[in-house]
C-alpha cells in the first residue's frame, strides 16, 4: 500500500511578472501561499518578496523527515531521543541556469546514554535513507550532527 501526498500550484504571467499561489488541501497548511519570482530570488526583505519558494519547501520537507528518520533509528538503537532539532539548507546556484546545487542538514539532539561516535553514525544513517534524502539523492548532501549536553 502507498500513501500518497499532494499539493497544489497555480501560476499566471511570465517569469518575473507573474505570481502563484501554492496549497496543500488536505492539511491546509498552505491555503493560497503566495510565491513568485522575487520570493524565490528576491532579498525577503520587500513586500513582494514575501511568500515562500520551492527552495524553501523542499528544506521543511528535508529537515522534518530526516528529524523522524534519526528519532526513528536512535529509538531502535535503544536511545530513544529526547529532542531533536534539525535544519535544512538547500542552496540554489545562480551559476548559469538556477540548479539546487548542495543541501546542508544540521541537528542538534538531546539523547540520553550515547556516545558521540555511536550517534554520529546514526545520523549519517539517517540522512542517507530518509526518504526525502533518497529523492533528492542528486544533490550532495552534508550533515552537521552535535549531541546537546
Amino acid at each position: 500500500m502507498a500513501l500518497k501526498r499532494y499539493a497544489t500550484a497555480h501560476w499566471e504571467g511570465d517569469l518575473k511578472a507573474g505570481q502563484g499561489r501554492i496549497s496543500t488541501p488536505a492539511s491546509g497548511l498552505l491555503a493560497d501561499t503566495r510565491y513568485g519570482f522575487n520570493t524565490r530570488f528576491g532579498d525577503g526583505n520587500t513586500p513582494e518578496s514575501r511568500g515562500t519558494n520551492p527552495e524553501e519547501l523542499i528544506a521543511a520537507a528535508h529537515a522534518g523527515c530526516f528529524a523522524m528518520a534519526l528519532s526513528n533509528e536512535l529509538a531502535k538503537a535503544g536511545h530513544a531521543p529526547q529532542a531533536v532539532d534539525a535544519r535544512a539548507e538547500v542552496e540554489l546556484s545562480m551559476e548559469g541556469a538556477p540548479t539546487i546545487s548542495a543541501i546542508r542538514l544540521t541537528v542538534k539532539a538531546k539523547v540520553p546514554g550515547i556516545d558521540a561516535v555511536k550517534f554520529r553514525a546514526i545520523a549519517d544513517d539517517a540522512k542517507q535513507n530518509c526518504p526525502v534524502s533518497k529523492a533528492l539523492s542528486a544533490v550532495p548532501i552534508s550533515l552537521e550532527a552535535e549531541l546537546a549536553g
